[in-house]
Formats: structure tokens, sequence, C-alpha cells
């Protein structure tokens, strides 16, 4: 919970009269996103669209691949700027528009696709199709390779999709050229050597069983270095080479006469002799060259360096691959404390024994808890790459700060048997950190150290004094972490595949949101370890220098009033939730005060204009009226003014604390709230009172 009153951050840089949307680029397709009405589109509002549109959104507009998404009944069209080529004269009309009216001389093909997508969820795969149509005011040719992958909202439906695309006309031309320059070349060596000087990839002409470089182009030249190479032959120019079988490749076509086409092959180069090894992926031909007699005489290679477009598609397997481990973690993680609450909840119904049921309220109250918790390292995670997580700095003891930690962790700790050891400097180390955030980052050190270590093993938190820097380690002998392990596992929803028998649930997360939050503070996180099974070691640097306290940001809750009220107080709570409606008047109730309540807007307005309450809590996606226009409408009575309005919602982000507070509310709670954090702000005055 956060109060209505938090000041957002500055908008992004680059979007200069409007702040930035979560995670939107600030292109031109950036742009246009903001500034469309979509409430005057199928879509609606920004606001109300679903989170899967959101994510896709994002990646869609962050990336620098050719990218669009389709979404709803319509097929809204929404793309990135390295699609914009591709519309030629389609742009920028096709943006926001149905994607029918944008393609209708090629709908025959992509819409049936689309269809097959959204009705059956399976993904597409099209290589090279040649596609008719008129995007720069005449017919053309052109060639394209796309995927289609279904979007599937909350629900398991099928939202939109995705596409990821890029354009072969210009290959599929070169290589229509090539060939053609090729038969050329075996009839007059004047016209290959002119082709070789301007051809669009890489070229090379090997002589005779050597491989002797007699022509190469400079975009050979690009991709291998600029070392001696005509004159020589491959074995001596490119000896790194020599062992990743391409040596094998060309006698293999110089032998049997046969061309080899190769499509994204790895090759492994040493551009300069002092330089390290270079990976590179090609797509390359192999032609055997012959005499007049028809005997091979050696051979021409010719291909293009494809490691962007390789890398590209790696990052999209990658980056599905992880949404669909994250996806299904999250639905285990949500579920493991949802069997629980639900069976306490039937025991609670089910019996009037006083033991069973305090046992039962104790199970949901601490499964609730750590749904709460799962939901809030989701925000942080959020809120730091959006910028807009703030730290509340404060002047503050070292030791202070290890203790929080410690106790935190401590529970999972001792249930393992771990040997636990602290060792801090004798002087006091004053530090300016948020305590929170910093004991949040230690506690999740030590939680994993716990998790990923024997039972009955040593855990070891040890701080030291460098210069102008605090040293922190915590050093476990626990299952360790391999060398491609050892930053990976700081990317978001990563767990090493190794661990998997020790971890106790978690999203995959914490050292994603504790990297994040050491970098707020100015510091860093790094991991060390021998190897598995040698244990690991984690380290954070952070400056001792003070840093200026920022004003309090979204990743807390509301701040309670410092005044109280008089208890038993007129309260109005409206939610067209019937069981949150029922059990906040209940619990209210139980605390002394006239709960009234209403089960949608129209309703609570209708109610506060006959109750006149104290204290109003108003969910905002109420039907009939939003919690926002009750709020604007008690505000606008005279009656209402004094109302003290708090909003109480799942929507919890900068944007929407300020629309509440546009609104009219005097704070804006986040669910699920804590009673005991709710109390302080029913029993107060209205802030501006």
């Amino acid at each position: 919970m956060t109060q209505a009153s938090t000041v957002q951050p500055d908008p992004h840089p680059l979007l200069a009269a409007r702040p930035a949307q979560a995670g939107y680029a600030a292109g031109e397709t950036g742009r246009m996103l903001l500034a469309t009405d979509w409430a005057a589109t199928p879509l609606g509002p920004m606001d109300c669209w679903p989170q899967a549109l959101r994510i896709a959104l994002g990646i869609c507009l962050n990336s620098r691949f050719p990218m669009f998404v389709w979404w709803g009944e319509h097929a809204i069209n929404i793309y990135n700027d390295a699609y914009i080529p591709m519309l030629g004269q389609r742009h920028p009309a096709a943006f926001g528009r149905p994607a029918q009216e944008t393609w209708s001389d090629i709908w025959e093909i992509v819409g049936a696709q689309r269809k097959l997508v959204m009705e059956r969820g399976e993904p597409t795969w099209n290589e090279r199709v040649l596609l008719v149509m008129e995007r720069n005011g005449f017919p053309e040719d052109t060639w394209f390779t796309w995927s289609y992958s279904p979007i599937h909202e909350e629900d398991g439906s099928i939202g939109g999709l995705f596409c990821a695309v890029t354009e072969e006309t210009g290959r599929v031309l070169a290589e229509r050229e090539r060939d053609r320059l090729m038969r050329e070349a075996q009839d007059a060596a004047r016209t290959l050597r002119t082709w070789f000087d301007n051809a669009p990839g890489f070229v090379a002409l090997l002589r005779g069983p050597d491989f002797v470089f007699e022509l190469v182009n400079e975009a050979y030249y690009q991709l291998v270095g600029h070392r001696g190479l005509e004159g020589q032959s491959l074995f001596q120019a490119l000896p790194e080479i020599a062992s990743q079988g391409y040596f094998e490749l060309l006698r293999e076509v110089y032998e049997t006469g046969q061309p080899f086409v190769g499509r994204g092959m790895r090759v492994v180069l040493q551009r300069t002799p002092d330089a390290a090894a270079q990976e590179r992926f090609v797509d390359f031909l192999y032609q055997p060259v012959r005499a007049a007699n028809g005997a091979v005489v050696g051979i021409f290679a010719q291909g293009h360096d494809v490691t962007e477009q390789v890398l590209a598609t790696n990052a999209l397997e990658e980056a599905n691959r992880r949404k669909d481990e994250f996806l299904a973690t999250l639905a285990h993680e949500l579920r493991n404390p949802l069997a629980p609450i639900r069976q306490a909840a039937m025991v609670a119904k089910s019996t009037r024994d006083a033991a069973r049921q305090a046992w039962a309220m104790d199970v949901i109250e601490r499964q609730v808890g750590h749904m709460a918790l799962l939901l809030d390292d989701l925000l942080d995670v959020s809120r730091i790459s959006r910028g807009q997580l703030q730290l509340r700095i404060a002047q503050v003891e070292l030791r202070s700060v290890v203790d929080s930690a410690v106790e935190t962790a401590w529970p999972l700790i001792e249930a393992k048997r771990h040997q636990l050891q602290v060792q801090l400097p004798d002087e006091p180390v004053q530090l300016a950190v948020d305590p929170v955030r910093i004991a949040q980052v230690l506690a999740n050190l030590l939680s994993n150290a716990a998790k990923y270590t024997d039972a009955g093993g040593s855990i070891r938190l040890s701080a030291e004094v460098h210069g102008d820097r605090l040293l922190l380690h915590v050093r476990d002998n626990g299952i360790g972490l391999s060398a491609e392990h050892m930053e990976a596992i700081f990317g978001m929803f990563s767990q090493v595949a190794s661990a998997s028998e020790h971890a106790q649930g978690g999203l995959g997360i914490g050292l994603a949101l504790s990297r994040g939050l050491v970098q707020l503070h100015g510091g860093t996180l790094q991991a060390r370890s021998d190897g598995p099974g040698l244990g690991s070691e984690f380290s954070v640097s952070l400056p001792l220098q003070p840093r200026a306290a920022e004003p309090a940001g979204t990743s807390g809750g509301a701040a309670a009033p410092q005044r109280e009220a008089p208890r038993g107080r007129r309260i109005l709570v409206a939610d067209d939730n019937a069981d949150a409606l029922s059990t906040m008047t209940l619990l209210l109730e139980m605390e002394g005060h006239e709960v009234h309540a209403a089960a949608d807007g129209e309703q609570a307005l209708a109610r506060a204009e006959e109750l006149r309450p104290d204290v109003a809590i108003l969910d905002i996606g109420m039907p009939r009226l939003s919690g926002h226009e009750v709020a604007k409408r008690i505000r606008a009575s005279e009656w209402g003014r004094d109302t003290l309005l708090i909003a109480l919602t799942g929507w919890g982000q900068a944007q929407d604390q300020e629309r509440a507070l546009a609104a009219g509310f005097d704070y804006h709670c986040t669910k699920p709230v804590d009673l005991a954090a709710l109390l302080p702000l029913v029993n107060a005055p209205r802030r501006s009172s």
C-alpha cells in the first residue's frame, strides 16, 4: 500500500510531453502508441489492456528485430520501428488499424494462418514465402520468413498473436543474381572479377586440391580479418578452422563434384594474431568449378554473415522458453498456498472446535502472506526495470541491518541445521542506505545459501571496510556453481537446473531483485564458485559515502498517519466482489465501527449521499460507476469534502496512485490489504485537514 500522494518519477527523456508506459520504447512507434486514442478503437483505453498484451508489446516495441502484434477479434496491428520499412507507404496508416485493411492484397495467405493460430493455438513457421504486394505504389515480388505465435491471456484463451519477421527479398534476389553470375564466371574471368568486387556477400574462389585463394572480395576479408589470403592455401591462411569441419566439406565437394549449402553454420575465427577467438554464423555455398573437360578444378565459396539473425532467433527462442518456464513456475507457486488455504477454510467451516479454527486461521494467514511476498517480489523487479522504485535512505548501523537479515533467514537456517557464523568489524560501521532493502538483499543471500546447502552445512556472513566501500560476503559449502551459471543466475526467472532438488519454491527472481536493489545503492553484487559441489560466495560492494535521500516511492505501503481520531466511525465499503465486501465489513465491525456495504458504483454513491459517512473505502474496478468516478462525485458535494476516501484496488503502479490522487482519494491501498495497516488510515482525520 502507498499513499495516493506518491510522486511519480520524471518521464522518460525521449518522451518529453508524456510519461513512458511500463516497458514501452520511445521510438517512432512508441510515440505513436502513446499518441493514439485507443479508447476509440476495439482495444479500448490502454489502462484496461490485459497483462498478456502489455508483455507482448513490451517485447515488441523494445526490440530492434522486426515484430508486430495482432490483437483481438479485429487483429488490431501494433508494430515496432524495425518493421516500418516492410510496410512502405502503408505506414503510418497501418498502426492501430485492423490487419485485414492493411494487408488486403495478401490476406488470403496471412489471414488463413492467423485463423489457425487463433482457433487452434498452433504456431506457424513460413520460410522465404513469395508474396506479391503493392507497398510502394506498384506490385512487386517479395519474400519473407515469419512465425506467428499465439498470445495466451490469464484465463488460457488466445487474445492475439505475436510475429517475428524478416524480409528475404534482398537475399533471394542476391542469390538469383549470384547464380547468373556464377555461370558467366565460368566463361569470362573479367566478368567474374567484376562480380567479386561488387558481390553483396562474401565471396572467394579456391583453386586446386590445396584450395589456394585466387580471388577474395572485401566482405570475405571483413569476415575473417584483413590478413594475407590470395596466393595462400586455406590451410596456411586460416589455420584456426582446421578442426571445425570446413576442410572436410571442401574435400568432399572437390572429390564428388556435388555442391554443399550450409545454413547458420558456426565458425570461430581469430581475426588478428593477438585477438580472442570470435564466434560467427554464416550461410554459404560451396560450388565446384569445372574445367572445359568437366573436371573439378576449384571451389567457388559464397555466403552471408548471418550472426545477428541467428542470435536474434536464439534470443527469441530463449525468451519464449524462459517465459513458459516462468508461467509454469508462477502457476505452481500460486497453487501451492491455495491448496492449504482451501483445506484450512474447509476445516474452519466444518468444525466448532476453537483450537482447530485457530489453527486453520493461522494456516490461511501464513499462506496468504506467502502469496503476497511472491507478488511483492514481482512488483519490485518491475519497478526497478522501469526506474520507478525509489529508496528510503537513512543513516543506520551495519549490525542492525545484519541482525534484521539474519532474523528473516533464521527459520530456514535452523530447519536445515546449518551452522551460521557472522563476522563483522569491531568498530561500528555507519551506512547511508535503505535499511529495509539492504536487509532484504542479505536475507535473500542467506536464504539461498541455506536452500542450496545440504543439511548440517556451514554458512558464513562477513563484512569488511575497504577504502570508501563496504564489502559483504555470504559464503556456503553447498552445491556450488559452474562457470556458465555464474552470471546466468542473476537473470530474471533464472534457476540452476542441477539445484532443482534443493530448491524450496520461488520464482527465480530473488537474485535479479537483489542485484537491482544493490545497484540502486551504487553498489555491485557478484557470485564466485570453484565449481559444482565446492560451495558459492556472493559478494556485495556498497559505497560508504552518504547518498542524498530520495522521496518515498511506490515500493512500500501507505504511511500510517501520526494523528488518530476516535474509533467507532461510520464507514462505507464498496466492492463488487461479494466475499471481499463481506469479510471487510465483518472485520471493521469487529473493530467497533458502524459499517455499510455497497456492491457497485451507483449503489455506493447512493449510500454515500444517504449516510454521509466519515470514511469511504472504495474498490476502483466496480461496475456501473468506477471507484474514481464515485470519489470525484463525493468530493464535488459539500458534505463529502471532509470524508476520508481510501482506494482499495489490485492496481498498484505509480500511475494508478496518481489517478487515485487526482480523483480525490486520500490514500491508495493495494490488495490484499493488511488490516493492521488499514486501521490507522480508517481512524485518522483527512490528510489535508
